[in-house]
């Protein structure tokens, strides 16, 4: 009677004909999963919708673009939290949310007064969400890099010490983290859907 051996002492076409066998047995698990005929699935099958039970949210939005024409679509990221929140059925009240959005990146040039008509539907949307209770904070720092003074910021700004310091005071304090990501598109919606 041969002795039982490890695995790793196996002989060798133990091994490879154990290792075919997982391989198989895989695959036929896979072919029955995806390859179940359409027929079998009923006609009215679709994706359903949860209403989920959000509470007042506490969020820090960290902005740092590279250039200052993404901050539009930056504040798509800001419009998919705060617009389902006051609406029904949440209906909630700006002293219902606790969100502060943080500038220090090129984008901090959308909210200086003098380039006010440049990115007037910009600064629009940031004055509404502010109305909304929305914070906008701006990087001390930042500001003096690039050679602004707080008096030529938009109203709605409020200028912090530090951006760095700021992520990490507010998160201490539990809000989530929400890092926009803006990229260049490159493909058409129609094209890959």
């Amino acid at each position: 009677m041969t002795p039982h051996l490890p695995h790793r002492f196996a002989p060798a076409h133990a091994t490879h004909r154990t290792t075919r066998l997982r391989a198989v047995l895989r695959a036929l698990a896979l072919l029955c999963c995806v390859a179940l005929p359409a027929w079998q699935l009923p006609a009215h099958a679709q994706a359903s919708f949860v209403q989920t039970p959000y509470e007042s949210p506490k969020a820090l939005v960290d902005v740092y673009l590279d250039h200052p024409a993404k901050m539009g679509a930056a504040l798509y990221w800001l419009r998919s939290l705060v617009n389902p929140l006051v609406e029904a059925p949440y209906s909630m009240l700006p002293e219902d949310m606790h969100i502060i959005v943080l500038l220090h990146g090129t984008e901090l040039v959308t909210v200086a007064k003098k380039n006010a008509a440049q990115y007037e539907d910009v600064v629009q949307r940031m004055r509404y969400y502010a109305s909304q209770g929305v914070k906008f904070k701006v990087c001390g720092l930042a500001l003096k890099d690039f050679g602004y003074q707080m008096a030529d910021m938009q109203p709605f700004i409020e200028v912090t010490p530090s951006a760095m310091s700021e992520l990490v005071h507010w998160q201490n304090r539990g809000y989530a983290l929400i890092t926009p990501v803006v990229t260049d598109k490159k493909v058409a919606t129609e094209a890959i859907r």
